[in-house]
């Protein structure tokens, strides 16, 4: 293989859920720029159908589908989709995710549900739909978008760092076992990335200043900093890649005193 090929993803048809702003949209359009095919998802079909006029106005192949994957049905209205368009999948990023920030006594018991299916639930059902296509596909990559908070403790709430510690778990488990069939699994962590859904926090000048303080690197991350990450596991360059958890944090999780 070619210095080239090993760092492209040129023919590549990847999945991306949650793919209309912020981290999801940065890596859609990270893997559209090395050569991939790319199908976005998001609940707000306008906001799909925008996104997707905006890439194919520029010749890039893109594809979108508005469903919400909190939901087992809409999950598999996707996957028929998928196989209807493509009948191939090469790579699947779970980047879905949502959070409800309380303590842990408000939760209720339709907000757990919520958040669990979101982030959790949908992830492992999308990566039991797929298995089929991905495994046919001889060589590909799940890489699923976890964050800090499943690694250590963040004021992000119980649920949602369960949510994320379980799916680092996830990942783990389905890299040895998916590993015969050809399949890398990995996630990638990260601490606080300048998105819409962090605007509201980082506002708080205070509580942007404690952030910075525990970050190394003194800096909010960008959802490119996420994207080149996670390009990079969907390489073929990363090709003996499989089961890790990368943080992409500026240094969070390993600052000590």
């Amino acid at each position: 293989m070619n210095h080239t090929t090993r760092w492209s993803l040129q023919g590549k048809y990847t999945l991306i859920t949650g793919g209309t702003r912020g981290i999801g949209k940065a890596i859609a359009e990270e893997l559209l720029a090395l050569g991939a095919q790319v199908c976005i998802v998001s609940r707000k079909e306008t906001e799909v159908n925008n996104q997707v006029a905006e890439w194919q106005q520029n010749n890039l192949p893109a594809l979108g589908f508005a469903a919400d994957l909190s939901t087992a049905d809409e999950r598999e209205k996707l996957k028929a989709f998928i196989e209807s368009k493509w009948g191939k999948l090469d790579v699947l990023v779970n980047n879905v995710g949502t959070n409800i920030r309380k303590k842990t006594p408000e939760y209720s018991s339709a907000e757990y549900h919520l958040l669990m299916q979101t982030n959790l639930t949908s992830a492992f059902h999308l990566c039991q739909l797929f298995y089929p296509l991905l495994k046919a596909a001889g060589q590909s990559s799940i890489v699923n978008i976890s964050s800090v908070s499943g690694l250590v403790h963040v004021r992000s709430g119980s649920i949602y760092g369960m949510t994320k510690g379980a799916m680092n778990q996830l990942t783990r488990n389905l890299a040895c076992e998916w590993a015969a069939d050809g399949i890398r699994v990995n996630a990638v962590a990260p601490w606080y990335i300048e998105t819409p859904l962090a605007q509201a926090v980082l506002q708080d000048k205070a509580y942007l200043e404690n952030i910075l303080q525990r970050t190394p690197m003194r800096k909010i991350g960008q959802p490119e900093d996420v994207a080149g990450t996670v390009a990079f596991l969907c390489m073929p360059a990363a090709a003996y890649i499989t089961g890790q958890c990368i943080a992409v944090d500026g240094g969070f999780t390993v600052y000590g005193f």
